[in-house]
């Protein structure tokens, strides 16, 4: 009988106000809703969620999260909102904000709003298979859109010539390994790891949680924006 008993785990959710491709990306809409109230009613609906926290450097997101049903109980320092900030140093200060008020977790769950169709299935699966493998770390991936053994960079020239690596020529797709790819929606990390080492770096006590394509979409431009709408509109008809 397993008698570990169940860790405290904050949902923390990054929404700065600055965006460069998709200008306050964070609040643009999406079926109806804000952008980043998808991640955060996911993470309410969790069982496995202890606190569901927003950390951001801007009043009106602050606002927007509060009304979405998130905590917003400190802003973000302006030199944690740069496109250059770190994501451990966004953790850790929040991860410190919160133990100053007397709230201390042993796993934290990042969750990007840019990742509007992860689900609370998606959420409480990857905190199950930490728990399984008494893992660090569980970070959600991807099936490749296309097999990456087609792709490689090109000369200044554009030649063609050297494209394809060796023994990948002439090989059917449905030969090659399937290969994933990070795909944004869920990094989970255990405290005591990330205070032990200050890195979000995978090493050999770190589990990939697989999610389909079709709820893996980051937002970054318009046309994604458009593409989730889509998803959505096909779950929601698909559930009703």
């Amino acid at each position: 009988m397993d008698t570990r008993s169940t860790p405290r785990l904050l949902a923390l959710i990054p929404a700065r106000g600055g965006s460069k491709r998709l200008p306050r990306k964070n609040l643009a809409p999406l079926a109806g809703r804000p952008l980043i109230a998808w991640s955060i009613e996911a993470a309410l609906t969790a069982t496995t969620i202890d606190r569901v926290v927003v950390s951001t450097d801007d009043p009106e997101i602050a606002s927007v999260a509060r009304a979405a049903g998130a905590e917003v109980p400190f802003l973000r320092p302006p030199e944690l909102a740069t496109d250059t900030a770190r994501s451990e140093t966004v953790i850790r200060h929040a991860l410190e904000a919160l133990e100053a008020e007397g709230d201390a977790f042993d796993q934290v769950m990042l969750l990007q709003p840019t990742s509007p169709l992860r689900t609370v299935h998606d959420i409480d699966g990857a905190a199950q298979l930490m728990h399984e493998r008494s893992a660090e770390a569980v970070i959600s991936v991807c099936p490749c859109d296309h097999p990456p053994e087609w792709s490689n960079t090109l000369p200044p020239d554009g030649s063609l010539r050297s494209f394809f690596r060796p023994g990948v020529r002439g090989t059917r797709s449905q030969d090659l390994p399937l290969s994933y790819r990070l795909n944004g929606a869920i990094y989970l990390y255990d405290c005591a790891r990330l205070r032990r080492s200050d890195s979000l770096l995978m090493d050999d006590n770190s589990y990939a949680y697989i999610m389909p394509r079709e709820r893996s979409i980051d937002i970054d431009t318009e046309l994604d924006l458009r593409i989730a709408e889509v998803l959505l509109q096909h779950r929601a008809g698909a559930a009703a």
